[in-house]
């Protein structure tokens, strides 16, 4: 056997003995959906809610929108800063978003009191 058929033979078999990794494999092509662009302009933007007020069902103020994240399983939750007074003892908590009712004049968190928001867990922005 010559020595460029077995360097030839020995690429053959190294290249079909491994695969590449997960993240050197080309994606999966995207499936673009259309939507209805004049529905989601009607929406509401991030920068529209936060820093908004948040009561609850009885108009009694529970917090302000501190920020939206959206969690890992494309759920969307609203980070609320509740309790302290001008900023002070406030601690921040964690609710889907879909809990909230939204009108452009109102964000309520039905059902909610101080009390029963300020026993929930804190959040805290990963680092």
């Amino acid at each position: 056997m010559s020595n460029l058929f077995k360097a030839s033979f020995c690429a053959a078999v190294l290249a079909t003995s491994f695969s590449l990794p997960a993240a050197a494999q080309a994606p999966p092509p995207v499936a673009l959906v259309v939507v209805n662009v004049q529905a989601v302009a009607l929406g509401y933007r991030a920068s529209q809610l936060i820093g908004r007020a948040v009561t609850n069902d009885r108009g009694q103020a529970i917090g302000k929108i501190d920020d939206l994240i959206i969690g890992r399983d494309k759920v969307l939750f609203a980070i609320i800063g509740v309790g302290g007074f001008l900023g002070l003892g406030e601690h921040l908590i964690a609710v889907p978003y879909s809990s909230l009712a939204v009108t452009s004049q109102h964000i309520v968190l039905a059902g909610a009191t101080k009390e029963a928001v300020g026993k929930l867990p804190q959040f805290r922005y990963a680092k």
